[in-house]
């Protein structure tokens, strides 16, 4: 059966400079999901990590998904949108696991090369903090 709505062309007159691009390969963001969730777990059990870490991480990203879900229906609509700064504020905070499975489930955000490249920026800094807060506060191992 076709699709009943018709696609937006990439680029139009009105936006020539689109920076639409093909997406990502969508393994890319579960694999990086699983391993993070790993990690997460593993420190959490192994290292005592504290119970508000994964519980912020699960609560940012049920707000992330949300964002990006209601994002899409108002980009649909063509009615007033989430700004990307917000979106990349919430991934930054915690909620990029959301993220990443909103975008693949709603297909949202994922062929903007300057979004993708942000959120992926943002996803680095929020690991790298989590993994100082981790090392700064595990015990030492071996003592």
């Amino acid at each position: 059966m076709p699709n009943p709505r018709p696609r937006a062309p990439l680029a139009t007159p009105e936006r020539p400079g689109r920076d639409l691009s093909k997406p990502l390969p969508a393994a890319l963001s579960w694999i990086t999901l699983i391993a993070f969730s790993a990690s997460l777990t593993g420190a959490y059990f192994a290292l005592g990590l504290a119970w508000w870490v994964p519980a912020l991480y699960g609560a940012a990203s049920i707000v992330a998904f949300a964002a990006y879900g209601i994002d899409k229906v108002a980009a649909r609509r063509q009615a007033n949108r989430i700004s990307e700064q917000t979106l990349l504020v919430l991934g930054l905070v915690g909620g990029w696991p959301g993220a990443l499975v909103a975008q693949q489930v709603f297909r949202h955000k994922t062929r903007k090369r300057s979004f993708r490249r942000a959120f992926w920026g943002t996803v680095g800094v929020n690991i790298l903090a989590l993994a100082a807060y981790v090392s700064l506060t595990a015990p030492v191992l071996g003592t």
